[in-house]
């Protein structure tokens, strides 16, 4: 799998880490991460504070970022797993608590991908508005490999007015 290629990631954090301080720098210190590490970050959305999904209690800062680098979806995926632990994310627990950094890939230039532990098209993007707003500032044009929609399509799909039942 040579070459460069393209990801739209999901950044998201409603921790306070004690280096970096609140969840904006937090996303804006993930970023550092990744170039440190050899990823090229090609576009950043703004950042869009969202109310918590489950038990958490805090507002997250999400972001979507367009990067390139010459990983494939597997290798990415366990760079970011170490970005989140250095941030202090621990494996197990209790899902969608409050975290201090969340690295998701939502899509990749390569189409759909499956592999033990990730899954691309990411499974709930469609679904997520906290997903689909910053990443349709990024990548409007980019399609979903399985709907053949655009992540324009997709957002107002998700976003449009729904008339009431009766």
């Amino acid at each position: 799998m040579g070459g460069t290629h393209h990801y739209l990631i999901a950044l998201g954090s409603n921790r306070r880490h004690h280096l970096f301080g609140g969840p904006r720098a937090v996303l804006d210190a993930a970023l550092v991460a990744l170039v440190d590490a050899g990823v090229a970050i090609q576009k950043v959305s703004p950042v869009l504070l969202t109310a918590p999904i489950g038990p958490s209690l805090r507002r997250y800062a999400n972001a979507a970022a367009l990067i390139a680098t010459d990983r494939a979806p597997d290798e990415l995926l366990g760079l970011l797993k170490r970005i989140e632990r250095r941030f202090g994310r621990r494996k197990g627990g209790q899902r969608w608590t409050a975290r201090v950094l969340d690295l998701d890939i939502v899509l990749w230039d390569g189409g759909a991908w499956s592999s033990p532990g990730l899954t691309v098209p990411h499974i709930l993007f469609r679904e997520r508005d906290f997903v689909l707003r910053p990443s349709v500032a990024v990548a409007p044009g980019w399609r979903d490999p399985v709907s053949g929609l655009s992540l324009r399509q997709l957002t107002a799909r998700l976003t449009a007015p729904r008339p009431l039942s009766r």
